[in-house]
């Protein structure tokens, strides 16, 4: 299940990764606090980066994993169960996705079958 993405569009900036959000407009953005976006670095779902300043900046992706975590923090789950379940997800898409090119790449190596 995906997260809807809390950064809404394009919010000026096109790159996923660009680290655009600081702590407290990233916590707003996701209608939480500082507090759980640090816990959450601290299980080390996401890491954001630093400014030259030493202050965490989040990127859009990031907070796409960080609303996920909320969800299942908001439906009871601990903060660090909902951590480990996100990372396993991640961990099961990446490996169905290698399932799904070794299969393309077994299926154009396959003889044509004899008529």
């Amino acid at each position: 299940m995906t997260a809807p993405d809390p950064t809404g569009p394009l919010d000026g900036h096109l790159d996923d990764d660009y680290p655009a959000y600081t702590m407290g407009r990233a916590a707003e953005m996701l209608g939480t606090t500082q507090g759980f976006l640090r816990a959450i670095g601290e299980a080390r779902l996401i890491t954001p980066l630093r400014s030259a300043g030493g202050h965490r900046r989040y990127s859009r992706y990031q907070l796409r994993i960080a609303a996920r975590a909320r969800e299942l923090v908001d439906q009871g789950t601990p903060i660090e169960a909902a951590c480990r379940i996100i990372i396993l997800e991640d961990q099961l898409e990446e490996a169905q996705r290698i399932n799904a090119e070794y299969r393309r790449a077994a299926e154009d190596t396959r003889p044509p079958a004899a008529s």
